[in-house]
């Protein structure tokens, strides 16, 4: 019977509880409709094949390959004491694998074995230039690029940058190949949906979709860490493919992952196409990368710092440390001074710094808005070369590190002498020489008699007053061949004589 007949038979009461009921019940399933239709919206897109299909070529497979140094084939496995199989692998291999190699010392020699490794990478130019991980290809004496036609292309190294763990390739294709653009990530919102293309785990070029889970993540692998988080799907073999938007634009490098197990569970981390973009353009450029440096140690404003130096939020960089004739020396940058700004750009916090300041043209003259002593300042700075800059950083932090503990020559431990070791030793504020602070027990020295509180005056008939001195004469008798050096040394107790101790 219908709904209308079955209304037309009741009384009229009833009939119009029924059309309300009826009415309810539509529109409650009405709104459920609607709901799973947003529902379903929301979800993702309603298709990304066409955007794979699109860009699916250009994403390659990378195989390398390197030899190391195997085990010596004549070492023993660990059996049980005991172990009838440890009588049986002494005569079987002693006697039949080496039967014909006992002579000479090839027996000793380890057997180099080749391994491999698997990664991804893709195609930005038809030409046959490559982005992969620095990671990847570490240490490989051959790469092979696999397209997803399975053609094999041997690479080139054109050059890499550990510091953002980005390498640049050029293969020699037969014709032009299919490559990728570049996108903005800046322009990428935490939901947003992103897809993943690689070689997860060697099986093959392999899609994935998910979304963006966070952005500017910092997971302490390098100075310019500045991760896009996302759950698409980034395992082992992963490694250097890209991360898309839903217009096929690359917006990051597909770099690590984070698991107890060491397969995804839904934290993996890409490298933004805006740090990975200025690399390669260097790369290309120069085969290598050319940061800036302005030569600080920075930390990062604490709210009880920044109430100490009057300012109003915790923002910008606290300098802890100024290197020796850097240009942020040479500016007149201080300890203690908060950078604000650097040419031009607001520094939020200490991880912005070095990322800003690697961008900068070398030589460029920018400006930099400080805070000193509760006011603001602006300061001229001359951005310096990153490269040359981290060895005169680290050659000041060792010569430190060696004013302070000393170094070791020859089995000695030393120390140049200034007030505190004249003090400590009771000497003759005009002594002269390196003093003997420590002795290897199982070094000749030792054996020859040297004591702590011993001095050294001279090196092959030269006085010596400091380590450079020292290692210098050292490095003359090197050069002539000499295996010894002749060292006059006076002890603890004022006596004079002359020691000859091996320079290796």
């Amino acid at each position: 019977m219908s709904i209308t007949s079955q209304l037309a038979s009741m009384p009229s009461q009833l009939v119009a509880k029924s059309v309300k009921s009826v009415t309810v019940a539509s529109i409650i399933f009405m709104s459920v409709f609607n709901i799973n239709i947003a529902n379903a919206a929301s979800l993702g897109p309603d298709t990304i094949a066409d955007m794979v299909e699109k860009n699916i070529d250009a994403v390659v497979n990378i195989s390398t390959s390197r030899f190391v140094a195997g085990k010596k084939m004549q070492e023993m496995p660990n059996f049980p004491e005991g172990s009838p199989f440890e009588d049986l692998f002494k005569q079987f291999f002693n006697e039949k694998l080496f039967e014909n190699n006992n002579k000479g010392d090839d027996k000793q020699k380890p057997r180099k074995r080749r391994v491999g490794s698997l990664g991804s990478g893709f195609v930005i130019s038809k030409d046959g230039y490559i982005v992969t991980n620095a990671h990847v290809i570490a240490d490989a004496e051959e790469i092979t690029v696999v397209l997803n036609n399975g053609d094999e292309l041997e690479a080139e190294l054109v050059g890499s940058d550990k510091k953002t763990d980005i390498a640049l390739l050029k293969v020699k294709p037969k014709s032009d190949l299919t490559f990728v653009k570049f996108g903005d990530d800046k322009k990428m919102r935490t939901g947003h949906w992103v897809v993943t293309i690689g070689n997860p785990f060697g099986v093959g070029v392999s899609v994935s979709a998910g979304i963006v889970s966070a952005q500017n993540r910092n997971i302490n692998s390098g100075p310019y860490d500045d991760f896009i988080q996302t759950d698409a799907g980034i395992n082992k073999g992963n490694s250097g493919g890209p991360l898309f938007n839903l217009d096929g634009e690359v917006v990051g490098v597909n770099s690590a992952l984070l698991s107890p197990t060491g397969v995804n569970i839904g934290i993996g981390f890409s490298i933004p196409a805006s740090t990975v973009v200025p690399v390669i353009e260097q790369l290309k450029e120069f085969g290598t990368t050319r940061r800036g440096w302005l030569g600080i140690s920075f930390m990062q404003v604490s709210d009880d710092i920044a109430e100490s130096l009057g300012m109003k939020e915790a923002t910008g960089a606290f300098i802890n440390r100024v290197f020796k004739d850097s240009p942020a020396d040479k500016a007149g940058l201080k300890r203690q001074d908060v950078i604000l700004e650097f040419n031009g750009k607001k520094i939020d916090g200490p991880l912005a710094l070095p990322k800003i300041v690697a961008n900068t043209e070398i030589d460029k003259k920018v400006s930099v808005l400080i805070i000193r002593g509760g006011e603001e300042q602006e300061l001229d700075v001359k951005v310096g070369l990153l490269k040359e800059g981290e060895k005169q950083a680290i050659t000041e932090i060792e010569g430190e590190q060696i004013k302070r503990e000393g170094a070791t020559i020859l089995g000695l431990k030393l120390q140049e002498l200034n007030e505190d070791i004249i003090e400590e030793f009771k000497l003759d504020p005009e002594t002269k020489g390196l003093i003997i602070t420590g002795v290897d027990d199982e070094s000749i020295a030792a054996e020859k008699g040297l004591r702590v509180g011993d001095r050294i005056l001279e090196a092959a008939q030269s006085v010596v007053s400091s380590y450079k001195d020292l290692k210098l004469k050292i490095k003359q008798m090197e050069d002539k061949g000499r295996k010894t050096i002749l060292l006059l040394v006076e002890t603890a107790n004022g006596d004079i004589r002359f020691v000859a101790l091996p320079i290796k």
